[in-house]
């Protein structure tokens, strides 16, 4: 992993003039076990539908613990204090109990990309991707730690890190549906349509039942001019949740990984159906 890292900073420091920062909060679970609780989003953003998992990681127990049995438990405590913290807007609190969770038991990769995607949620985007940096170094193909850190590079508008880190996460786990669906959002913006359109396919095959993979294929369809795939498209995220059909209602895209521009566009849609 220490070669992607190098990869992925030596990609920072040419384009860190054009990166703009697109800071956007996802809401997430996570189980509360060994971690546990899963922080995921998706279908996400929607009061509704908080178990949507495309903008956010998937997060599963680290592989080893050498911890003692006492400070597992402590941590664990903490780890529950923080998401409840988290839970109640509370980040300050949240992110502090998370550090010290990781201090006590550090073996645990799940509880540091927690804390990670923690930093994120409130607005600490250096700070997140440091830390999930880290995880990814202790071990490169942990598929938590790379689709955390491809959303918080997306959001933040660092479209060639997000590609870079989502892909490596799907050539480990080929049915990985977050990180193509953030491939589609991220390849659109990069306007690399054919991309765009293969890895939101296959988003729609792996989650056909979240509108938000038909959403972001719609809008790649309608950036090549294909108006007619784009309201057929789209008409399929409207038929999973008639929200999506209401102007208004589009803004909670920005909390599923879409720039403001990629929802203006999508409000084009909307208009044509």
């Amino acid at each position: 992993m220490a070669n992607m890292v190098g990869k992925i900073k030596s990609i920072s420091n040419t384009n860190n003039r054009n990166i703009h920062s697109a800071i956007t909060s996802i809401i997430c679970m996570i189980s509360l076990t060994a971690v546990s609780n899963i922080m995921g989003c998706s279908k996400n953003v929607l009061p509704n539908n908080m178990d949507y998992s495309s903008t956010s990681p998937i997060f599963t127990p680290s592989h080893t613990f050498t911890s003692s049995s006492k400070s597992k438990t402590a941590a664990a405590k903490l780890r529950q204090l923080g998401l409840r913290y988290r839970q109640q807007g509370r980040y300050t609190d949240a992110i502090i109990s998370l550090e010290e969770a990781t201090s006590v038991e550090p073996e645990n990769l799940s509880g540091q990309v927690l804390l990670g995607w923690t930093l994120h949620l409130g607005g600490r985007e250096a700070s997140a991707m440091k830390v999930l940096e880290q995880v990814l170094e202790k071990d490169a193909n942990y598929i938590p730690a790379l689709n955390a850190l491809g959303i918080v590079y997306l959001v933040s508008g660092d479209l060639d890190k997000a590609v870079i880190t989502h892909e490596r996460a799907k050539e480990i786990r080929a049915n990985n549906e977050i990180a193509y669906y953030n491939l589609t959002l991220a390849y659109q913006r990069l306007k690399k349509y054919d991309l765009a359109i293969a890895r939101g396919k296959q988003a729609t095959i792996l989650e056909p039942t979240n509108p938000h993979p038909w959403v972001a294929l719609a809008l790649v369809y309608w950036g090549q001019g294909m108006k007619t795939q784009a309201r057929q498209t789209y008409n399929q995220a409207v038929q999973l949740d008639s929200r999506y059909g209401q102007s208004k209602f589009l803004i909670n895209l920005k909390q599923a990984g879409f720039s403001e521009e990629q929802i203006d566009n999508v409000r084009e849609i909307v208009k044509i159906l």
